[in-house]
């Protein structure tokens, strides 16, 4: 996606690992590649558009996204880290979907748009020095108070 939207397709061409969509159905998409990692990030952005957690998200190549139903809404602002960022969510019924930072090379995918949500396990813990004290830093994975190094 690199600062784009997904790319439209009735069906994806290539092979699918993962599907997902929005709680009530108007949006769906498929990803062909496989997660390069995920996250849980505690940023004030994330924060806000989960409505208080953290964010649990893929990261996949950039592209790997493939729209089969719908047109997500998207919002575009400067991030905690000085980046544009994109975020989809559906127009009708709010479910967070995926998004971008620009430049940066990959599309994240929010785990709990993922039809098979177990398909998430976190593997770092992002933006920890703006976890509130009630959030749940996983110590166990690595952990960066801000954001990480490139996946």
């Amino acid at each position: 996606m690199q600062d784009a939207s997904p790319k439209r397709s009735a069906q994806a061409d290539a092979q699918v690992h993962l599907t997902g969509g929005c709680q009530c159905g108007a949006v769906r998409y498929a990803i062909t590649d496989e997660p390069l990692t995920a996250a849980s990030c505690h940023c004030r952005d994330c924060q806000y558009s989960s409505g208080g957690a953290p964010a649990h998200a893929l990261i996949f190549p950039a592209g790997s996204i493939t729209l089969l139903r719908g047109s997500p809404k998207e919002h575009r602002y400067r991030g905690e880290s000085g980046h544009t960022v994109m975020r989809s969510f559906c127009a009708d019924c709010g479910t967070p979907l995926f998004g971008n930072s620009a430049g940066m090379g990959y599309d994240i995918v929010r785990a709990g748009s993922l039809d098979d949500p177990e398909a998430f396990r976190a593997r770092a813990s992002l933006w920890t020095d703006s976890a509130p004290s009630w959030h749940h830093v996983d110590r166990s994975v690595p952990h960066f108070p801000r954001n990480s190094p490139a996946p």
